[in-house]
């Protein structure tokens, strides 16, 4: 895994554990686990369209979601003492599907009385192509 941290502030070690139990709450469909994680004014936004932390948690209700997860090329950026954007890849397989997807990520985790929290994500496709071609 490729990390780099673009800023001074929190380490990527710690933001992409955090993010790593969002991905382990999924695969385990631990609803609890979610929710203790997202703030309560979460904003996903997704190929699907948008979602709030209901949405996010509320997939969990039926369990896992995903079946296999890797992150890899992890970056973060630090904006302020209190907020990092992490941006990595991720490449899961869904619950019940033999079929791999690649989407690229970026999440934002803010500091609340002493508490990481995320509060917003923003997943889109990898399509293999770079900016410049």
């Amino acid at each position: 895994m490729i990390r780099s941290i673009l800023t001074d502030g929190p380490r990527l070690d710690e933001i992409l554990s955090l993010e790593t139990s969002v991905w382990q709450a999924m695969a385990l469909g631990d609803r609890h686990s979610d929710e203790k994680v997202l703030c309560d004014s979460f904003l996903g936004v997704y190929p699907s369209g948008f979602a709030g932390k209901a949405d996010h948690c509320g997939q969990l209700q039926d369990g896992p979601v995903v079946a296999e997860y890797r992150l890899s090329s992890a970056r973060l950026r630090c904006i302020g003492n209190a907020a990092a954007l992490l941006s990595y890849r991720a490449t899961f397989r869904s619950s019940g599907s033999a079929d791999w997807k690649t989407m690229l990520i970026s999440s934002l985790w803010e500091k609340e009385d002493g508490k990481w929290l995320n509060t917003f994500s923003q997943d889109t496709p990898e399509t293999g192509r770079g900016m410049h071609e």
